[in-house]
């Protein structure tokens, strides 16, 4: 058992999540999101798309529910960049987030930037190389630094994924429901 878990009935009890980081093959480039200042966690942070996973939901639904809901643009999930574990705030099991970050394709890459249309959730939105995300996320900030090495991590995948796996995935998806 966790030594951040308060009692016994907290074993099990987290929330669930997804990242959504789009990637422009047109143009090399990554979509990343700045929080809006109204935002209570991280305001004024860049991010990729991220969200809860909602009950009964699954973990791509989740995404294209979130990819929708932020930036209104349909995507389709490349590979898996990795997963994250940690607190949105106090280490208490109420706060225990567990995510997937999935590297995504805009379905229509050449509308996609004349398409996108932020939620209150952002204030702005870039598309930039790896080079350039690691002059613009330069701050000290953890959610930053994650980002940081999400685009790390998927450049580096990006350079050892076989064509076919990829074909694989957006033809099937990831989820292996009967």
């Amino acid at each position: 058992m966790s030594e951040n878990v308060e009692n016994p009935a907290d074993v099990g009890r987290f929330l669930a999540g997804v990242g959504a980081l789009l990637w422009d093959s047109l143009n090399n480039s990554y979509l990343v999101l700045k929080r809006a200042d109204s935002k209570d966690f991280a305001p004024n942070v860049w991010e990729c798309v991220t969200g809860r996973v909602d009950q009964g939901e699954s973990f791509e639904e989740a995404l294209h529910r979130e990819v929708d809901e932020e930036i209104g643009i349909p995507v389709v999930p490349q590979f898996i960049i990795g997963t994250t574990h940690f607190y949105r705030g106090d280490p208490v099991a109420q706060n225990e987030l567990l995510g997937v970050i999935y590297c995504c394709i805009p379905e229509n890459l050449l509308l996609a930037r004349e398409q996108i249309r932020l939620s209150q959730e952002h204030s702005e939105f870039r598309w930039v190389t790896s080079e350039e995300a690691h002059v613009l996320l330069n701050s000290d900030h953890a959610t930053e630094r994650w980002l940081r090495r999400v685009i790390n991590r998927a450049e580096i995948i990006r350079q050892y994924i076989p064509v076919e796996l990829l074909a694989t995935h957006t033809w099937q998806g990831f989820e292996l429901d009967t």
